[in-house]
Formats: structure tokens, C-alpha cells, sequence
């Protein structure tokens, strides 16, 4: 299939004017059909992701999932993929392949870790996506076997929906919310969670949580809905492996998202440049719109989302009730004065340094060396002080030493003029 890129700026319409607002730069206002390309081969390349890696290990008998109540294998799984219950965040807004079983009374309920995500519906069967380090999200199904047995199963149809420009133009996660057809860090609070449930406290700060689409669409969201400390009583949580929906969760799983999927555009830019730099054949000849977006700009954008650039400041503490938190920032990786990038602030901001990380995710390990180099090199020009762009006012010099504390504390292939002095 011939590659083909389109300028989303040409097709804005609605709600999608919000989500590029927010989400701007050459990566998420571009999208180019590259997933059947040599250089890429979604379908074809064999995938390297963790349900992949599961799945083999349970077609060898060495794992084997058990059923559990009316939840089935959900819980199994969980356990088999490391993805922690408290991660559990709850959406009834009828957007998923399971969108016939999706009511306010019986949601979707999604968990998540740094390369899998896991939605159950009661009544349905459970979906996967995840990450593949090198070619984007890969999708499965787990349903049960005719001999009782689960079995995972890829579905690429999920493309249809998970392939586009919300996705930052390759196979990827989408969050949403109610007039919102994005939704990650940028995005205030007050616009978030339009058909999602949500526990534990935003303090006075107002978000469309917890209120039926029909009540938001007549304006009906009143602060009675706000700081939830439990689902316990709303509707029947049978089969649910926990009763909350994590505010925490919430803005760290929108955060991730994103990053994740700009994480995987960068490399696909990288790959495609270096085919055609090498000749290889099936690609656009120099001069057509097809042509790679340059590294520079498409680092600049994944850097900016990388540090927090756009995130409105919080006007009130948030907090947690599924313990998600202390199960997050426990994960490390820690420098020896004990600081992570995993540590949250909740007071001011969502991260206590704003740099992501996902820098240490095997999907930025697994990146191209033209895209890392990149990468690295201007978040350097940014934590140096050499970038005096006001976009990076909320970077103060404490902000900045400690970010390359904890890199130079924690990254074993950090380039060496991350040592260098600070201005």
C-alpha cells in the first residue's frame, strides 16, 4: 500500500478542535499510512509485546490461567501480566468494541501497567492492548476455549478505531471524555472524565466524573458528585476486582497514553528516514509528501510532552483512594538521595519532576539510536537552561538539578554531557 499523509488541521471538526488544541506539533496534527510498510510491518513483523510473550508461555503449558467468579480470567490475568488491581479505573461512556454491554450500571472497568492495558466488562470477554517496543500497540482478545481453556487472540480490527489521528498516526491507546476527543496531562481538570467514574478527592476542583452523558449534555454536573471515596453503593460492583476508580490512576493512565504513543510515532519517523536513506524499496522518493517529519521537530514535540509542557497547575490537592500511588512511585527506579521520576505531586502539578517515566519503558529503550540521540540531546538543551522558550517557565533550576540528578543516578546509556553544569 502506498504511503499517504494527511494534515489533520484540514479535517478539524467538533470535538476533534479540542483535542488539537492541546495535542499540537507535527506528530499528533500529521498521519501517514505506514502500518503495512516494510520499514514497520505491523502485521507481519513477530510481535515482542507482553501478552505476546504470555501467550507463548501458555500455548508451552508453563503458565495457566484460572477462572475466577464472575470476573473469569480477569484476575488471572492480572496477576500473570503484573498489572496491579489498584490500577482500576471505571468507564460507562459506551466507547469499545464492547459498547452493547457498556450501561451506567454495568461499566467497563480498565487496568493498567507501563506497556498493558486490560478492559472487562461483566458479561463480555476481556480485551488486551500492548505495547510492542518496536512497531506500536498490539491487540488481543482473551476469551475461553471450547475445552474450557483461555486463549489469547490477536485482533487487528481493533485499528479501526486505534489507528488514526488520536492515536498520533499509528496503532495506539485513545482516552476520551465527554466533548473531549483527547484527553491527556494538557487537558484541566474541570474537562476531564465526561463517562467515567471517579473515586478519591479533587479537593474543590470540579471534573464531569460520576454524572450520566444525558445529565452533562443538559448541564446537570453538580459538585455532589465529586470526591467519591468508593464506588460501594452506586451500582452493583459484583465480580469487580475493586471498588474504586482511582483519581490517580486516571491522570497518570492520560498521561501515559499519549506518551506512549509518541514514544512509538518517533521511532516509525526514524525507521522510514533510515530505509529510504538506505534504499530500500517500497518507499517514497524524495521531494513527495510522504517524506519523514524531520527528527529535530519530532523530538521537540515528544520532549515537550515529556516535561510537562501545557500542563494546567492544580488548584487544589488530589488524592488517591485505591492505594495506586504508593504502589506507583514504590516501582522506581530510585537515585541514592532516594528521588524517582515516579514520584507524584498532586499538590501542584501530577509528577514531583516533571520528566516522564516512560524514559524508562522498553519502549524508549527499544527506540531507534537517531531517535533516542535526538531525544536526549534536547532534553539536555532544555534541563541545561540553554532553552530560554517561556514554554519551560515551570522548569525551575531545583526542578532541573534534580531531574539530571535522578537520570545520571538512574540511566545507564545516558549520553555524557548530561554531567555537564546546569545554567
Amino acid at each position: 500500500m502506498k504511503p499517504y499523509r494527511f494534515v489533520v488541521a484540514l479535517l478539524v471538526v467538533g470535538a476533534a478542535s479540542a483535542f488539537l488544541r492541546a495535542q499540537s506539533g507535527p506528530l499528533s496534527t500529521t498521519f501517514t499510512n505506514w502500518v503495512d510498510h516494510p520499514a514497520i510491518a505491523y502485521r507481519s513483523t513477530p510481535p515482542a509485546d507482553p501478552v505476546s510473550q504470555l501467550n507463548q508461555a501458555l500455548q508451552a503449558g508453563r503458565i495457566e490461567l484460572t477462572r475466577e467468579g464472575s470476573s473469569g480470567y480477569l484476575q488471572s490475568l492480572l496477576k500473570a501480566l503484573n498489572v496491579p488491581v489498584e490500577s482500576q479505573i471505571v468507564v460507562f461512556a459506551r466507547d469499545s468494541v464492547q459498547l452493547a454491554r457498556i450501561t451506567i450500571t454495568n461499566p467497563r472497568a480498565l487496568f493498567f501497567n507501563d506497556a498493558v492495558a486490560v478492559g472487562w466488562v461483566r458479561g463480555g470477554f476481556i480485551e488486551l492492548a500492548s505495547q510492542d517496543p518496536r512497531n506500536g500497540v498490539i491487540f488481543y482478545a482473551l476469551e475461553p476455549g471450547v475445552l474450557g481453556s483461555a486463549r489469547l487472540t490477536r485482533r487487528d480490527d481493533c485499528l479501526s478505531c486505534h489507528y488514526s489521528y488520536s492515536t498520533a498516526g499509528v496503532p495506539g491507546m485513545l482516552v476520551r471524555s465527554y466533548e473531549q476527543f483527547g484527553v491527556d496531562h494538557t487537558i484541566p481538570i474541570e474537562k476531564r472524565w465526561g463517562g467515567w467514574y471517579v473515586t478519591g478527592s479533587s479537593g474543590s476542583i470540579p471534573h464531569l466524573g460520576n454524572t450520566d452523558l444525558t445529565e452533562l449534555a443538559l448541564g446537570h454536573a453538580t459538585n455532589a458528585r465529586l470526591n467519591w471515596p468508593s464506588l460501594d453503593g452506586k451500582f452493583d460492583t459484583t465480580g469487580y476486582p475493586s471498588s474504586q476508580s482511582d483519581i490517580v490512576a486516571l491522570m497518570v493512565f492520560e498521561h501515559q497514553m499519549h506518551m506512549m504513543n509518541l514514544l512509538t510515532r518517533i521511532g516509525w519517523e526514524a525507521r522510514v528516514a533510515e530505509a529510504q536513506r538506505s534504499g530500500t524499496p517500497g518507499f517514497a522518493r524524495p521531494g513527495t509528501d510522504d517524506q519523514p517529519i524531520a527528527m529535530d521537530d519530532a523530538a521537540a514535540e515528544v520532549v515537550d510532552y515529556m516535561l510537562f509542557v501545557g500542563e494546567p497547575p492544580l488548584r487544589d490537592a488530589i488524592r488517591g483512594s485505591s492505594g495506586f500511588r504508593e504502589r506507583f512511585e514504590q516501582q522506581g527506579p530510585f537515585d541514592r538521595k532516594g528521588r524517582s521520576l515516579r514520584q507524584l505531586d498532586l499538590r501542584n502539578r501530577l509528577m514531583r519532576y516533571p520528566l516522564s517515566y516512560m524514559i524508562y519503558s522498553p519502549l524508549f529503550e527499544g527506540m531507534p539510536a537517531a531517535a533516542k540521540e535526538t531525544i536526549y540531546r534536547r532534553v539536555w538543551h532544555v534541563l541545561s537552561g540553554e532553552a530560554r522558550d517561556p514554554r519551560y517557565k515551570h522548569l525551575s533550576l531545583e526542578d532541573r538539578q534534580a531531574i539530571v540528578e535522578i537520570l545520571n543516578g538512574t540511566k545507564k546509556d545516558l549520553p555524557p554531557y548530561f554531567s555537564q553544569p546546569l545554567s
